[in-house]
């Protein structure tokens, strides 16, 4: 087939952006021709597809985001191609705008959402997004999770048959537990943790959409005294952050910023959380799984779908209740060196390989061209 991706960034930093350049290598180790259109090119396209560039207007990013969501429909011609994708909202990595604002406003306080009401840029968005779920030419959306389905089902009334469900895949090769012995104490030691103590890691950029906030709240009680929190990502508030960790916990939260070699990371924890507001599916519960280490997840986070057996005992109902949220971090940390745990981990893990994952997408966007 001939297939058209399009976002408006290519990059290996970003949870979409990352996906985005694996589904173009996936499609193309699968045998099509692969055609990439973005504004952005963070990294080149990858070897053997083409890249397309789209031109977007540079006055700030609400004219950048219309003329990204207008612009590539005058650029791609359907004849050419069997298929188009928009890694967009048609297939719906981040779930729907207007949820995401709904949730933030309940945990900020009703002057955050008189805010998003009067923000001309959230309210471009809303009406993008409305626009893309009503489109008649839409013949699937592609939803990475059971919950983003529900999402989008509630608030665009969008036929549950439109949307087919499709996780993330995993690297079983790169995130593996075997890596625990090469880098825990070299990773600690860094960062100036014992090798003795217990680490929650923490991943994503973002913070406050991602749980940082609800994790930091906890980290003055006494059971987590002796626990060490280690934070991997940015955020453009990183030094207020750093400010309220040091009158929290002192030492015990350590930033690391963004780390390409993340897999290290995850051989240093003994347990990972992300107890988000919002999280479409969350690469970082399956990355955690692959690497051998239990999670502590929110209810909404997409990936929680995945969590069987004893591992689902780390799924936090409330997260915004501490005291739910630090008894599910309590109870996984205690049994967190039981090697049965990440046996079971790395079994859920296997399930959602890169490989599996491009096939089943494979034969996903061959059904739907057949509808043209």
């Amino acid at each position: 087939m001939r297939v058209a991706l399009v976002h408006k960034r290519i990059d290996l930093k970003g949870g979409t952006e990352k996906d985005f350049h694996r589904t173009a290598e996936g499609l193309r180790d699968l045998g099509h021709e692969v055609h990439l259109f973005c504004s952005e090119y963070g990294v080149p396209a990858p070897k053997g597809t083409v890249g397309h560039r789209i031109l977007v207007l540079p006055l700030g990013r609400t004219a950048r985001l219309w003329s990204g969501a207008l612009l590539p429909a005058t650029m791609i011609q359907k004849p050419e191609y069997d298929i188009i994708v928009s890694f967009g909202r048609i297939r719906c990595g981040g779930g729907t705008h207007k949820g995401f604002l709904e949730r933030l406003a309940r945990e900020s306080g009703s002057f955050r959402g008189l805010w998003q009401n009067l923000s001309i840029y959230h309210r471009s968005v809303l009406n993008i997004e409305r626009r893309q779920f009503h489109n008649l030419q839409t013949r699937k959306i592609i939803a990475v999770s059971h919950e983003v389905k529900r999402d989008i089902c509630d608030h665009y009334s969008v036929p549950e048959e439109k949307i087919a469900v499709l996780y993330n895949g995993v690297d079983e090769e790169r995130f593996h537990p075997l890596r625990r012995e090469q880098f825990r104490s070299v990773i600690r030691s860094q960062w100036g943790i014992p090798l003795s103590a217990q680490v929650v890691l923490f991943v994503g950029s973002g913070f406050l959409r991602k749980g940082l906030d609800r994790l930091m709240s906890i980290w003055n009680r006494p059971k987590l005294a002796d626990v060490h929190l280690m934070v991997v990502g940015d955020d453009a508030r990183l030094r207020s952050y750093k400010t309220r960790a040091d009158r929290v916990a002192g030492s015990r939260i350590v930033f690391a910023g963004h780390q390409d070699d993340i897999e290290k990371y995850y051989a240093a924890a003994d347990l990972v959380a992300l107890p988000s507001i919002q999280e479409a599916f969350g690469n970082v519960v399956v990355e955690a799984l692959a690497s051998g280490v239990p999670v502590v997840v929110s209810r909404g986070v997409g990936a929680a779908e995945v969590l069987t057996g004893t591992l689902a005992g780390g799924i936090v109902d409330h997260p915004e209740d501490p005291t739910e949220l630090e008894a599910k971090v309590l109870l996984l940390l205690e049994r967190a060196g039981d090697p049965r745990w990440a046996e079971e981990a790395r079994t859920i893990a296997q399930r959602y390989s890169w490989q599996n994952h491009f096939q089943k997408l494979e034969a996903l966007l061959i059904e739907t061209a057949k509808l043209h």
